[in-house]
Parts: C-alpha cells; structure tokens; sequence
C-alpha cells in the first residue's frame, strides 16, 4: 500500500533565524569568522548569504539567545496550492507578505512538538553577491534539535512535508532528507533537552574545510569534536561553538541519493556495506565517530 501524497514537497533547507542579546557580535562572527557576506539589514534583523539565495541566516534582536527559532523551507507548490491541500490535511496555515526582504510571500506553520515555526516559500531572491573560494561556506546543510519524539517529528515531516527517512540511530535519533543530500533535519529524543542541538555547514572539500578551520583559529575559536567521520551520513565533521554557545558543524564529504527510485546512497570507499541504503543503526561509539571518541556531554538526553 503506497504512502498518500503529502500536501507539500520540501525540496530545499532555505534559511534559519536566531535570536540574540547582541546583534552584533554574532553578525561579526558570521561574516569574519564564518566569512557569510552581509546582503541587508533592517530596524529589526541582519540577513546573510553564502551564495545566491538572499539569505541562508537571519539574526534578530532579543532578550536571550535562541537557536533555530525559525527555519524556512523551499516547496515545489505554489503556495496558493500548498495552502489548500495543507488546510485539506487538517494542518493550519498563515500566509504572509511581512516576513522580511527576500521572501516577500511565505506560508507560516507551526513545527509540532518544538512549536518552532516553520516558513515555506517559493523561492527566494537574489543577493547579488559575488562567488568566492575564501573561507565562507559552501551552503547552509542542516539543523538538528532535540525532541520529546523522533518518531512523531518524522511522521510530521514525511507526511507534511516529503520528506523521506535517511537513518536512525537506535529509537532515538533521526535524520531526514528534502533533496539527494542524506539529511537536511535531524531531530534527537530528549526529555530534558531542547531547542537546537546543532546546526551544520558545508565546506566543498577537505581543502576548503581546512581553510574554514584555519580561520576559526585565527579569531581564537578552538573546535571541541573532530575532525572525525560520523558513520551515520558518513560525512567528515568538525563541531565548534558560536558567541552565543550555539553548536556549529562544519563538515564535508555528506553521503548523497542521487536516485530516489535504486533507494541507496552514492557508494563511496568507507560505507560499511554495498550498496549503502537507510538504516537503523545500533547506538555505539563508533556511529557517531568512526575515527575516534566523542566528547562529555556531547549526547545529552
């Protein structure tokens, strides 16, 4: 029996929002430390790139520091389309025009569970900012948070959004995917946990990513895990904090499904099997890094 079809089809992780007490030091850092280039700002938010779209992150001003407030989503519909058959599915909708430049038209639903909210929108515009090959990422990748249920958020973003599973780690990690790329959303069950467990960038290689790790070092930020490879999405990954105390990857090398119909991962020389489909792994050490430990606390549940 096949799956009905979602009312909506994400196809692209757009853009997060954070929140901070100073708007400016986490600005500096994203454009001198991150190398993010700065396409505009207003009374209230400060939006950056990293290419094309016009922008990836938005910082507003607040009175404490929250990660991934908000998270925006490109669709395949157009929204008039995705508003109906969201309304048809049982699930409530905003249509928007005054989110901010960039994406002028946005539909605002509710993230279960985190009550994060979640922004779904055409396509952006352009930032009109230059390609370069210095230390600024090469795209936003993925955002993880912590969740009372795994299972829960990913019957959501299947049966919402499209999105298909990638992985699991025991009962209590999940990773999803909106494109060929192994996940774009991940969510870890926590109790005592939440907001946002991580958020990820991708460096275009392991030259790149080492100029991004030489840079953190020049502004005197030191990396807490890795380098190392996660077994689950198999990419090379380097974790280190923001001023805020956020938790920032910086990775290479993320598996890729290039063809949803074969239903397995690009073969690459480390996969532990051939061909490499989704899977439940067992929840042990080597998962989460297969050249070596994990530190203290970096599992919190």
């Amino acid at each position: 029996m096949t799956a009905p079809e979602p009312p909506v089809r994400v196809t692209k992780l757009g853009y997060v929002s954070f929140e901070t007490p100073d708007v400016a030091r986490l600005t500096e850092y994203y454009t001198k430390v991150l190398g993010f280039a700065l396409v505009e700002e207003t009374t209230s938010q400060v939006f950056l790139t990293t290419g094309g779209d016009h922008h990836c992150i938005t910082i507003e001003k607040a009175e404490v520091s929250r990660g991934r407030n908000v998270i925006g989503y490109e669709i395949r519909e157009s929204l008039d389309n995705a508003q109906l058959r969201l309304k048809e599915a049982g699930l409530a909708s905003e249509r928007r025009t005054d989110i901010g430049p960039g994406t002028p038209d946005v539909l605002v639903i509710e993230e279960p569970l985190t009550g994060s909210a979640l922004h779904l929108y055409e396509e952006q515009s352009r930032s009109g900012v230059d390609s370069t090959f210095d230390h600024r990422p090469n795209k936003l990748g993925h955002v993880a948070a912590y969740t009372p249920s795994p299972r829960d958020m990913r019957s959501f973003y299947e049966g919402a959004l499209g999105f298909r599973w990638s992985d699991t780690v025991g009962d209590f990690f999940v990773f999803l995917r909106c494109n060929a790329d192994h996940h774009a959303a991940n969510f870890m069950q926590s109790t005592t946990m939440q907001g946002m467990h991580h958020i990820a960038y991708e460096a275009r290689d392991l030259t790149h990513l080492q100029t991004m790790i030489d840079n953190l070092n020049k502004h005197d930020y030191r990396l807490y895990w890795g380098p190392g490879r996660h077994s689950v999405g198999h990419n090379i990954f380097t974790y280190h904090e923001d001023p805020d105390g956020n938790h920032i990857e910086l990775f290479t090398q993320l598996d890729v499904m290039l063809d949803e119909d074969n239903g397995y991962f690009e073969p690459r020389p480390w996969h532990e099997h051939f061909p490499m489909r989704p899977t439940t792994w067992e929840a042990d050490l080597a998962v989460m890094n297969k050249w070596g430990p994990i530190p203290d606390g970096m599992i919190k549940r």
